[in-house]
Order: structure tokens, then sequence, then C-alpha cells
């Protein structure tokens, strides 16, 4: 096994090489046929080599940072928006970078034409690298190991959907035995840990490192909190520090820097299209263009988010609810500018006078955050920070995710904050204009996102222990 492991991670790794060689021989044949003709002081050879060393490395910098690289892991679409963003970063910064060398501007066309090309190569090697992929490796074929709580076809579907990696072909109830399912593992190419008990879950993982088994699990709200801590080697004992204080001031002043930096520029750049968006909204049914909206943010503080309007103006007498896949309450206008997330640009105004960031956590609304706080107490750990305009659940997530998958995904961008991960996020917020299921709503029956409240008792034990 660790063989083949060894070959899959070769082939990937020079699929990877391929591309990254090829878009930076594109680059050095522009340097060398246009600028470096145009620059008053051109290289020496080594020169030469040096800025094309550069801009491969800057690429892979890139390409690494949005996961471009990850042959088999992203679907075809994601690898390649994260390989055309990774290109487009790296050949701004090769521009100005020729720039500094030349002291003055030259035209940016050359760049632009050589962009398409690389574009089309970036077309040619996903596809010719996921045919290769798919040949050399099937999909895996998974055990579920299950508690009380039977995984269903909500796991199995979620998986089964990328066909191409994962095949859950069997479950196991725990109370089968540890040594029967340690017999029915070496049936199959990995299992998955599912909502058991800690001591439980923790002898099935030890045992699946001792004997080298691939595992996937499912991690508690306290794993992830874990995740974001600091090691200590003080002692010969290692330890490990949880501040669970948020973000610290240095953090935040930055954050907040760059919060306003982006949203003004956004307000200035958006502003023809919310000028449209406005319009078309009030031509509609003559009905206020803005939607005004009591959320709550960091600390559990209330504010008003802006938000152009998408539903009729009668659309909450009923009381509060999120809008579901099939809402007879959004008008024809609201549907597009919904499904191109179009209705949030105001909220560029929350940002820029601080009720809100670019990134963090979805704001909630106060009754909708009851709900979800009577099934999952721990809910509001997401309020430790500023609630944002996109984030970690908005790109890795969906609108009718439910709520102790959202929270999941909000921790991990709490415990694992950085400015690098907030620009990461940013840029990666608009693969969501390419995927129509972010902007999914819940079902029609359901008034918020929650499905079943038995999914979250499981967990909150372990949190009180």
């Amino acid at each position: 096994m660790n063989k083949k492991e060894d070959y899959k991670r070769l082939i990937v790794f020079g699929l990877a090489s391929l591309i990254v060689l090829a878009q930076t021989a594109v680059f050095a044949y522009v340097w060398y046929t246009v600028y470096r003709g145009q620059i008053h002081a051109p290289f020496w050879r080594k020169g030469n080599w040096a800025l094309i060393a550069i801009y491969g490395m800057i690429f892979v910098l890139f390409a690494k940072l949005y996961g471009g690289l990850r042959v088999g892991y992203l679907k075809r679409i994601d690898v390649f928006y994260s390989l055309t963003l990774a290109l487009l970063c790296t050949n701004v910064v090769e521009y100005f970078q020729i720039t500094l060398i030349n002291r003055w501007f030259l035209s940016p066309w050359p760049m632009v034409e050589m962009t398409g090309v690389q574009i089309v190569l970036n077309i040619v090697w996903i596809l010719g690298s996921r045919h290769i992929y798919s040949r050399l490796y099937r999909a895996r074929n998974l055990l579920v190991i299950y508690g009380d709580k039977d995984p269903g076809d909500d796991l199995i579907n979620k998986m089964n959907s990328r066909r191409d990696k994962y095949n859950i072909s069997g479950k196991v109830h725990a109370s089968a035995g540890e040594q029967e399912i340690h017999r029915m593992m070496k049936e199959y190419d990995g299992v998955i840990i599912w909502d058991l008990p800690s001591g439980e879950r923790n002898r099935y993982l030890k045992y699946c490192f001792a004997h080298s088994i691939r595992c996937y699990m499912s991690p508690k709200i306290s794993d992830i909190i874990l995740m974001g801590s600091d090691r200590i080697h003080l002692f010969d004992t290692p330890l490990l520090m949880s501040r669970n204080m948020g973000l610290s001031v240095e953090q935040r002043a930055a954050k907040r820097i760059m919060d306003i930096l982006i949203s003004g520029i956004g307000i200035v750049i958006t502003s023809p299209i919310m000028l449209i968006i406005a319009i078309a909204v009030k031509a509609y049914d003559r009905g206020p263009v803005f939607y005004f909206q009591n959320r709550l943010t960091l600390n559990g503080k209330s504010f008003r988010i802006c938000k152009f309007r998408s539903m009729r103006v009668d659309s909450e007498v009923h009381g509060a609810r999120l809008a579901s896949k099939h809402d007879s309450r959004i008008t024809p206008v609201g549907k597009v500018i919904r499904n191109l997330h179009l209705d949030e640009l105001p909220q560029l105004f929350n940002v820029f006078v601080g009720d809100m960031s670019m990134v963090g956590p979805r704001p909630e609304r106060k009754e909708i955050m009851r709900e979800y706080e009577k099934e999952l107490p721990e809910f509001y750990y997401r309020l430790k920070v500023k609630a944002g305009l996109t984030g970690y659940a908005q790109v890795y997530g969906k609108y009718n995710t439910t709520p102790y998958d959202k929270l999941k995904l909000d921790l991990f961008y709490i415990e694992n904050y950085s400015l690098l991960l907030d620009i990461k996020l940013i840029f990666m917020t608009g693969k969501i204009f390419f995927q129509k299921e972010v902007s999914e709503g819940v079902d029609d029956k359901q008034v918020n996102a929650l499905k079943n409240s038995a999914e979250h008792h499981k967990d909150k034990p372990e949190e009180k222990k």
C-alpha cells in the first residue's frame, strides 16, 4: 500500500510540474521575444534565467495557496478557477516586476495575450491530468463505522457525489465488536469513523495509525478548537495551549485596515452595478430598493444589515424563515441577483463603517440564532469574531448547510485565522458565482437549516465533559 501511495504521489508531482514548466515556458517566450528587447538595460544570460525562475516560483506559490495543483482532489471547475486565479495573480505581480526593472510602464497587452494562451493550457492540462489520474486510480472503497446515529443517505450521497474519489460500499455498527471490525477493515481501502464516543473513536484511530489504514473522521467541536492551539515545548512534557480569545489586537487592527481598503475600493468599482440593480428592483413592484434586517455580530452585538430587496415586501408577515428552494416570495429580479449573490453588494457599506468584516461567519438573525441554540448551544461560538461578508462556510459550504456543519467550518476559520487566510478566502469567493448549488435554499418545509435535531445530540456530551 505504501509503494502504491508513493507511486501515486510521484504521478501527481509529475503532472503538477508539467503545468508549472509549461506556464513558465510561455512566459519565457514572451520575455525573450517582447519585453527583453524593450528594457533599457537588458539582463545578461543568468539574469534572464533568474527572472524566469522567479516567475515559476511565484506561480507555484499562488497555485499552492489556492489548491490548483491538487490533481484528483478538487472538481475540475474548482481546479480551473484556482489555477486561473493563480495565473492572474502571478502575471500581475510579474508585470509590475518588469515595470520596476524597466523603471517605467511597458505595454501590458503582451501579458494579456499570454494569459489567454496560458488559460487554454490550463484547460488542456486539467482534462488531460484528470483523465490520466482516473485511469490509474479508481475510487477508494470505504467502510463506515458508526455508533448510535446511522450516517444514512446524507453522508453517502455527499461522498458518492465524487465517485472519482470515494465509494462507500460498506457500513458496520460499532456493536459488531472491534475484532470483527478490524477484520472487515482489511477488505477496504479506508474507513470512515462516524459519530463514535471519544474513547471508542480513539481506539479505532490508533489502530488505523498502527496499521497504516487511511481514516476519515467527522471532527467534533472540541477537535477543531484543539487544531488552533499553540504547542508549548518549555518542558519535556509537550503541552497544547488554546487561547480561546478570538483574534489578537494586532490581528484585529490589520483586519480592520484591510476591510476599509477593500470595501472602499469595492464600493467605487461596483457602484454602477448597484445603480442598475436599484433601478431594476424599484421598477418591478415600486417597493423599497433596500432591505434592512437586524443581525448579530461580535459578542452578540446587533446591527442592521443592508441588502438589495429580493423578496416581496410582505415576505415575513408570518415570521422569520430562510429562503427555500422553490420560494414563491422571491421576485424575478430577486432570483437573478440572489443566484449571482449581487443582493449582498450593499453590505460593503456595512463593512466600511465597521458593522461587519470582509471575512467572517455570516451574521444570523436573533430569531434564527435562538432556534439553532436550542439544538446546538455551542452555536454562539461563532460570535468570537466579527461577522463577515464572505467566510470559510461560504467558500466551502452552502446556503443550506446545517448549523452544526456551519459552526465547524466557522470554527476552522477562527482557530486558524491569519491575514493570508482572509486574502485567500476573498479571492476564492469568486468561485461561488460558478456553483449554483451554493445558493440553493433549504427544503420547502423548513424555516431554517436544521434538518434533524438528533444529529447534534452526540457531540454535546463530549463538549461538556
